[in-house]
């Protein structure tokens, strides 16, 4: 009893001392990266181990995102074999390149050796392929061939996310020689949930879920209690789609099959939860014309992957002015229409903007496709148009008033509902047609609905004024 309590007052230290690394803001604490930039100074080794050792790897992980670059690679030296290398899976590219540029290959090599086989792959794949060669080369023969299967899959695949570490056993065995495998065998992943079953060839016949294997006699053989893995999934499948496969069907991990339909691995929640996130970001950084930027790059780094979406914007406004510069003897007879032009491009893109963020997030997660592609645009014409009246009641009587004017107040009306209807179409239909041609909808979207909204706005309130007042 005493030995327990001991051990419970062990646990909730810890709690504590994790929850005070933290500000109310969530934010690591100043005083805290004060207490550990003051040990960096003073090479207080003792300090630094004392205060990083029970913390978790994403926890370490905010803490090297917080601490100055040089920092950050004085701590992982000074804590050299005890520096916990899965914490690199927790920070953007930038700082994980910056940290293991500055190591020694044979550092890398001995600290991988360590790590689960997706953590291991994770850190290996943004290096050269050279400094790749030599830390693969001073593993242990197995577990150098299974990174090197897993880094020849493609980027962003199941192949590359799986884990290699699983168990499998024959299909003639009995559980109870399932269970002494399991207690015997010290090589066996640290956590799983499924023991799949293979026949000599490595095929995938089928699995058993940990929970079924306590409910079974010993007696009883494996293949008698099996299941089928029906959503076995395939290495070269994009994680993305892999995701979608575990939201699809509640699964907390999934075997990973070659073309042969061989095992070679497992994709578990915890690696898909990272991959769903990571998805998330990069269409949320693609819609704003950045790319894949990290909050840790450099500014010549942010600024190149910035300029070429800006300059084509840069192209779209020339297109945009060139339609202006059609009605300037208009535009020169009723000063109003300068002021009053900004308000139906400006609606007309916040409209497009809206209709083409749900399409885009549609057409990600599968939820809009060519059966239902028709209802979609027709609702969504729907609401532009509705949208587009009840903004032309609001904005024509403003502006009639405004410049006691009612022409022009009915004008901006009739061009703001037109503007509304066309900004819910490009909305649409450019993510569709975007999608349709295998060009990612979530990076090129933006620029062309808002090209089409603003010349069409412009076109249709300029184009109606200078025809009812008959400027020529």
């Amino acid at each position: 009893m005493e030995a327990q309590d001991t051990e419970t007052t062990g646990a909730r230290a810890a709690d504590e001392h994790h929850a005070d690394i933290y500000g109310e803001d969530g934010a690591v604490r100043s005083s805290f990266l004060a207490q550990i930039g003051a040990a960096i100074a003073d090479r207080d080794t003792l300090t630094l181990k004392r205060e990083v050792d029970d913390l978790h790897q994403s926890e370490l992980g905010d803490l090297l995102e917080a601490l100055h670059p040089e920092q950050r690679r004085a701590l992982v030296e000074l804590l050299g074999s005890d520096f916990d290398f899965s914490a690199l899976t927790e920070v953007d590219e930038a700082i994980r390149l910056d940290i293991v540029d500055n190591l020694p290959n044979a550092q890398i090599a001995q600290a991988v050796q360590e790590l689960d086989s997706d953590d291991a792959v994770y850190i290996l794949e943004d290096l050269d392929r050279e400094d790749q060669e030599e830390i693969l080369s001073q593993l242990p023969f197995t577990e150098r061939i299974r990174l090197r299967r897993a880094l020849d899959y493609p980027e962003e695949t199941a192949g590359r996310r799986m884990q290699t570490e699983f168990v499998a056993v024959p299909p003639f065995w009995t559980i109870g020689q399932t269970i002494d495998y399991m207690r015997e065998d010290k090589n066996l992943p640290d956590r799983f949930s499924q023991i799949f079953v293979i026949d000599p060839s490595f095929k995938l016949l089928g699995a058993i879920d940990l929970d079924q294997i306590l409910r079974t006699k010993r007696a009883v053989k494996v293949e008698d209690v099996m299941h089928e893995t029906r959503h076995a999934i395939p290495a070269t499948m994009d994680q993305e789609e892999a995701a979608r496969e575990f939201e699809q069907y509640d699964l907390l991990s999934a075997a990973v099959v070659d073309e042969n339909d061989r095992l070679v691995g497992v994709l578990t929640i915890d690696d898909v939860v990272d991959v769903i996130q990571q998805e998330a970001e990069e269409d949320l950084l693609r819609m704003g014309g950045v790319g894949d930027e990290e909050l840790s790059d450099t500014v010549l780094a942010t600024s190149r992957s910035r300029v070429p979406w800006l300059l084509v914007n840069l192209l779209t406004a020339f297109l945009a002015a060139s339609v202006i510069g059609l009605f300037d003897r208009t535009i020169e007879h009723i000063v109003a229409l300068a002021v009053l032009m900004p308000i139906v491009a400006g609606m007309g893109g916040n409209a497009g903007s809206q209709t083409m963020t749900v399409t885009v997030r549609a057409l990600a997660t599968r939820d809009l496709d060519i059966y239902n592609a028709a209802r979609i645009i027709r609702r969504e014409l729907g609401v532009g148009f509705i949208n587009g009246m009840v903004f032309a009641v609001l904005i024509g009587t403003v502006a009639g008033l405004w410049f006691h004017d009612p022409n022009l107040g009915g004008i901006i009306a009739a061009a703001m509902i037109i503007n509304m209807f066309a900004a819910a179409l490009a909305g649409i239909l450019i993510p569709l047609v975007l999608d349709r041609f295998k060009i990612d909808p979530a990076v090129a979207s933006a620029v062309f609905v808002t090209t089409v909204t603003d010349v069409v706005g412009f076109f249709a309130f300029l184009g109606l004024a200078t025809w009812w007042f008959g400027v020529s």
